[in-house]
């Protein structure tokens, strides 16, 4: 998503791809209506573990070492501007989104404290993001239990799985 613009302040980071903060009116906007919402399919999702030094070593997460389709909660809109890159501009309509995010999990915390994906990890929960009042599909923003997720690969950029 494109950041809020807000006047008089510096333009900040040019895309959010995390949602944290549901209560902002500029999210409430899009999870108000559950025609913007929207499944973010995923196998395994890397958090940066900035423990091992200066350097920040990605760890990647799935729920098991076999990477089963799971799916964030996730918003989406239509966006008109500038995708792509100083020298490959990508200028016109695009579908951007952005997945909500909520305390780190037990599985996570260790490498990542800051926050997990919001993970919808069975066919009701996804039914109940898809299709519930922004309130009910809310209550689904909290960390996935211990033992939902494994450490698949560490200090790769990419999954290559």
């Amino acid at each position: 998503f494109p950041p809020p613009i807000i006047p008089g302040s510096k333009p900040r980071n040019p895309y959010l791809t995390n949602v944290r903060n549901t209560e902002s009116r500029y999210w409430q906007t899009y999870l108000k209506k559950p025609e913007h919402r929207c499944l973010v399919p995923v196998t395994s999702f890397a958090e940066p573990d900035n423990n091992q030094g200066p350097k920040s070593v990605w760890t990647w997460f799935a729920q098991d070492e076999s990477r089963p389709l799971m799916f964030f909660a996730g918003i989406w809109r239509e966006w008109e501007g500038d995708r792509g890159t100083k020298a490959v501009p990508d200028v016109g309509s695009h579908t951007v989104f952005s997945f909500l995010t909520t305390d780190a999990s037990p599985d996570v915390a260790p490498i990542h404290p800051d926050a997990t994906p919001v993970l919808l990890l069975d066919e009701a929960a996804r039914e109940q993001w898809m299709n519930a009042p922004m309130e009910e599909a809310l209550l689904l923003q909290r960390p996935p239990p211990a033992g939902a997720l494994k450490i698949v690969a560490v200090d790769t950029k990419q999954d290559v799985a």
